[in-house]
C-alpha cells in the first residue's frame, strides 16, 4: 500500500478512536450509559459478484457471500446471534 494512503487511513482511525473516547468521557460526565451501537455488521460490495461482511467494531471481514441477499441474510443471522435472538433460517419462515 502507498504510504501517503497508509498515513490517511491511520489517522482516519485515529480519529474513530477519538470520537468514541470523547463520546464515553461525555456520557461519563452526564451520568448516563452511551447508546449501545445498533448495527454491528455491514455487506460490504468487494467485485461484480462478492460481499464481505464486516464486523463494524473492529472493522474485520466475518464472512464472505457471492449474492447481496445471501450475504445480507448472512450479516442479519451473525447480528441476532451477538443480540442472543434465535433465528429460523430463511428458507423455513412462514
Amino acid at each position: 500500500m502507498h504510504p501517503s494512503l497508509q498515513q490517511r487511513i491511520d489517522g482516519i482511525k485515529a480519529l474513530r478512536l477519538r470520537n468514541v473516547i470523547a463520546t464515553a468521557e461525555f456520557y461519563s460526565l452526564i451520568g448516563k450509559e452511551p447508546p449501545v451501537q445498533k448495527i454491528r455488521y455491514q455487506v460490504v460490495p468487494k467485485g461484480e459478484k462478492a460481499y464481505h461482511i464486516v464486523e463494524l467494531a473492529t472493522d474485520k471481514v466475518r464472512g464472505f457471500r457471492f449474492s447481496y441477499k445471501e450475504a445480507v441474510n448472512y450479516a442479519q443471522e451473525l447480528e441476532s446471534r451477538a443480540s442472543g435472538v434465535k433465528r429460523m433460517p430463511t428458507g423455513d419462515r412462514p
